[in-house]
């Protein structure tokens, strides 16, 4: 089988960018997924909109971002990951990185960029059916790099 692309998809919050969990592929086909614990000056305030997700939830079953980041440099340092939603997966990486003044190691690009023989929309409408043939959802990160990887499994066999 040929190689498998490093997917990767962040799940955020109502503001967009606060990182709440993150799921990547990993070479092999295996999917890493884990919550995230909020770094404090994420929290501006108790408004912050968590997905559904308890404060007490993300702090107890999380990983803290700076493992995430020595997690995801373990598997991917200098490489390019695939994701759907690149600017929110970027906006959420960002912060990640910015709260250690890291410099992100790694560069995102459209997973659809994978495929130039489909043409716009092609890629998005087979993931949105794939979502609903394998009762996933497409705001959950580990559901979301599954999906990207079984439609990479179908589209490289075609």
């Amino acid at each position: 089988m040929a190689e498998i692309p490093g997917f990767i998809a962040v799940e955020t919050g109502d503001d967009s960018d606060l990182p709440l969990a993150i799921a990547w592929a990993l070479p092999d086909g295996r999917i890493k997924h884990t919550l995230i614990q909020p770094d404090e000056d994420w929290l501006d305030d108790e408004f912050n909109e968590l997905n559904g997700y308890s404060l007490e939830e993300l702090h107890s079953f999380g990983a803290s971002p700076l493992d995430v980041i020595r997690e995801l440099e373990s598997d991917h340092f200098s490489a390019t990951l695939f994701t759907a939603g690149i600017s929110g997966d970027e906006a959420a990486l960002a912060r990640l990185f910015d709260t250690y003044g890291i410099d992100p190691f790694v560069e995102l690009a459209p997973a659809d960029s994978l495929y130039p023989e489909l043409s716009a929309g092609e890629w998005s409408r087979a993931r949105n059916e794939l979502f609903g043939e394998m009762g996933l959802e497409p705001l959950r990160p580990d559901h979301e790099v599954e999906v990207m990887l079984h439609l990479h499994q179908r589209l490289a066999e075609g």
